[in-house]
């Protein structure tokens, strides 16, 4: 699957390459509006929380999905993670294996929510979930498909870079916005305001919408050692630099940085030269846990590369966690009310809509 950087005008204001192509933006958004009101999808027999962004490329969903389910957790509940599986080969349905699967079968992000809970990937995201409720999960959690109207989704978590917020505000192709973001917002339950910064447009349309809006922040969960030696720090994510400064802001001294676009899968020679100069500027190889997982199982310089490389774990935290605790347990709950009034078949034997 090709990959690339998002264009740097995307995120300016006033961009004239913006203005020049919002003709096109529009077009695109109200093909993608048509799509998202095609709803309500179909049921499966357990709650849909969805966790998704309003722009193409990284807001902080994976992370933000991932302390969803550990608030799943202490609720006594037994989560699952629901994904397309992008940049992987697998079209599912599939439940992710370590043993098994490399990013190439099934996506970095299935890789890593695999480690936090049962991960399925589904490229037919109804037939993924009537998988994840057929092991016994009681609550799917997507790890976005915010936009995608085939499963009826219960709670909606909308994550906004808060630095970065909608960008230049233009449809693809002129911005990054997958489609108008008032129409998106009033979809949406909840907006969760990542980091620091105004994202400006967005809190204002959740406000006039009525939207519950929560703010949280990026933590390293790893600090100790960090002070050790200079890191030789890379990565393949939407935005390398926020990745550079949380290191830098932990402690470790970065003396050296290398990007490379969203979801890079490395090659053997990304990998020999990011060897090449680590080694050449006495530096240690560190990386993000989605980008460490595009090495594993994979031999040659991949291999040599995943030993010498140290991994930074990030976790997302809510300033405010009863207000998601609460909001989870009402929806859970509301489901579970409304679950008798529900028609549907039993997962395996198909679905009907809501």
């Amino acid at each position: 699957m090709t990959r690339y950087r998002a264009p740097a005008f995307w995120w300016r204001r006033r961009s004239l390459a913006g203005l020049a192509l919002s003709p096109l933006g529009s077009a695109y958004g109200r093909v993608s509006g048509r799509r998202m009101a095609a709803g309500p999808g179909v049921s499966v027999g357990v709650p849909i929380i969805c966790v998704g962004n309003l722009v193409i490329g990284g807001a902080g969903k994976t992370p933000t999905a991932i302390e969803v389910a550990n608030v799943c957790r202490q609720l006594r509940l037994n989560p699952g993670f629901l994904s397309r599986g992008y940049g992987g080969r697998e079209a599912g349905p599939v439940l992710v294996s370590h043993a098994i699967h490399t990013a190439s079968d099934v996506g970095d992000e299935p890789l890593l929510l695999a480690r936090h809970a049962p991960t399925v990937v589904a490229a037919d995201r109804p037939s993924g979930a009537k998988l994840l409720a057929s092991i016994g999960v009681d609550v799917i959690i997507m790890d976005d498909g915010f936009q995608n109207p085939s499963l009826a989704k219960d709670l909606s978590l909308i994550v906004i870079d808060a630095a970065r917020g909608i960008g230049n505000g233009f449809i693809f192709p002129a911005g990054p916005l997958r489609g108008p973001a008032a129409a998106q917002i009033r979809r949406a339950d909840a907006l969760v305001l990542l980091g620091q910064g105004k994202p400006g447009a967005s809190v204002r349309v959740a406000a006039r919408a009525g939207r519950t809006l929560m703010r949280a922040h990026v933590e390293a969960v790893r600090r100790s050692g960090l002070d050790r030696q200079p890191y030789l720090a890379f990565a393949g994510i939407a935005d390398p630099g926020k990745f550079f400064a949380t290191l830098s802001a932990a402690g470790a001294e970065v003396g050296f940085t290398m990007r490379f676009p969203d979801h890079h899968l490395f090659s053997d020679a990304d990998c020999e030269r990011i060897l090449v100069q680590a080694a050449g500027r006495g530096l240690i190889p560190i990386t993000t846990e989605k980008d460490r997982v595009r090495l594993d199982g994979r031999g040659g310089a991949a291999e040599r590369l995943a030993a010498a490389t140290e991994i930074f774990p990030i976790r997302v935290c809510f300033e405010e966690p009863r207000r998601l605790q609460a909001l989870i347990g009402d929806t859970v709950a509301a489901y579970g009310s409304a679950y008798r009034r529900r028609t549907f078949i039993p997962p395996g034997e198909g679905s009907v809509p809501a």
